[in-house]
């Protein structure tokens, strides 16, 4: 066991985001947005507008996207949504590093889990993986709870865990992460590698913003 295994934790629980932080999925998801958006008729967004909802529950996130799509279409757009995504399903992966990364935190006692504008059913095949099989001690997604940046998904996990917000570190991707835990009264950490540019992530005060997932994984163990 490596030697900063023996470090005190600062964070018993780190909750982090999937798609953008764990799963190199952004620009598939911008792109099935897009085809879906294309599909109903509605005014296509730009590559930045969809990426923007991302990490949002799924209809939140696609009605935002689409503002002049009516509400009696908003589930022909959540079903194209969902045919263009399983046409890639496939080519999704996770990041380079991030099995290391949950590893050696595992190794070091920390709880992991997951807070995800996934749909449950999502989730759970994407941690079908046999990689991924135990690595995570609890998880919780849009759908079951409340969409980001409602706290609800990390009050739950807290509750869970019986945790504290001052022992809990949420990580991802976007804004709707990082407010998420503000929201909740715990501390985050920002990744620039995903969905959102990182000089958004200021006014929201992560304790740090990591560019890959060498980089994030390095903190971690020096921090978490």
């Amino acid at each position: 066991m490596p030697a900063s295994s023996f470090r005190p934790r600062r964070f018993d629980l780190i909750a982090f985001d999937w798609d953008g932080t764990l799963f190199d999925s952004t620009a598939i998801i911008v792109r099935c947005i897009q085809e879906a958006v294309r599909d109903v008729g509605g005014t296509v967004p730009t590559d930045k507008d969809a990426a923007y909802v991302i990490g949002m529950g799924l209809m939140q996130a696609l009605a935002h996207a689409a503002p002049d799509v009516p509400p009696e279409r908003h589930n022909d757009l959540g079903n194209r949504y969902r045919f263009h995504y399983i046409q890639h399903q496939d080519d999704l992966s996770l990041f380079e590093g991030v099995l290391p990364l949950l590893k050696d935190l595992r190794e070091r006692g920390h709880l992991l889990a997951v807070a995800t504008g996934k749909s449950r059913r999502g989730l759970d095949e994407a941690l079908h993986s046999v990689d991924l099989r135990g690595m995570f001690d609890g998880s919780r997604t849009a759908d079951q709870t409340a969409g980001k940046p409602h706290p609800l998904m990390l009050q739950e996990l807290m509750a869970e865990f019986d945790v504290s917000p001052d022992r809990l570190l949420m990580i991802g991707d976007t804004t709707h992460d990082l407010q998420m835990a503000v929201n909740a009264g715990c501390a985050s950490v920002g990744v620039s590698y995903g969905a959102h540019e990182p000089e958004v992530f200021d006014a929201l005060r992560p304790l740090h913003v990591a560019h890959s997932v060498r980089e994030l994984h390095g903190w971690l163990l020096q921090n978490a």
